[in-house]
């Protein structure tokens, strides 16, 4: 099988894990943060278009050992805050949440602090990566089913996000793993159901048979 093959595959994943939701003005952008500052970028972007008056960045010192690892030696929403700063947003238009280690801390310990500070937002735009989109709306509908969940992601097309930081194998496995983890986590009430598209499970098969495998769960 050839690249272009693999990536044929891969793009029918990567299109799967985009949710397209239509954007529209909300209570506060809630931003999870990664390795990747192109995020903390779009959410800032979001922010100065007027979609929401409040950014929220929500991330601890995560990902150590991960395939793709955090590169910084401070939490990742202090990283994504200070980007945002140095682009422009006031200091106190930013909240930080700096422990979750996973989605569903994200929205766990966030949902904390608004409580801590009386802020009551009822709809969110929440900012990932983009192949992380559909993953993530269906974490935090378990814990905000109630609330209105817009999830967006910066515009790059899958042949243009890999970069020094992480590899087009990278992104590929780390694809494979979270449609496995969309599979098998409703059942484990870590997120929502989420129909996967007979086509879409086949490339996932097909990619885990020729070893796109280093982001799957050992045990299910």
């Amino acid at each position: 099988m050839t690249s272009e093959d693999v990536d044929q595959l891969a793009m029918k994943i990567w299109n799967y894990h985009h949710v397209n939701h239509k954007l529209e003005k909300a209570d506060a952008i809630f931003v999870l943060c990664s390795h990747d500052l192109r995020v903390a970028d779009y959410a800032t972007k979001l922010f100065f278009d007027g979609f929401a008056p409040i950014i929220i960045f929500s991330g601890g010192i995560a990902h150590q050992g991960d395939l793709v690892e955090t590169p910084w030696e401070k939490p990742e929403a202090e990283m994504f805050a200070e980007r945002a700063i140095q682009l422009g947003v006031a200091e106190d238009k930013i909240i930080i949440e700096n422990k979750a280690k996973n989605c569903g801390e994200n929205v766990l310990f966030t949902n904390k602090i608004l409580k801590e500070k009386n802020l009551n937002f009822n709809s969110f735009i929440a900012v990932q990566k983009p192949y992380m989109e559909r993953r993530t709306y269906a974490t935090i509908k378990v814990y905000w089913p109630n609330k209105k969940i817009i999830v967006t992601s910066p515009p790059i097309k899958f042949e243009d996000y890999p970069n020094k930081d992480i590899s087009n194998d990278d992104v590929i496995n780390i694809m494979v793993g979270d449609l496995q983890r969309i599979k098998i986590y409703p059942e484990k009430g870590f997120q929502i159901f989420q129909e996967i598209p007979n086509d879409v499970w086949e490339a996932y098969q097909e990619l885990v048979r020729l070893g796109y495998t280093k982001h799957l769960l050992k045990s299910t």
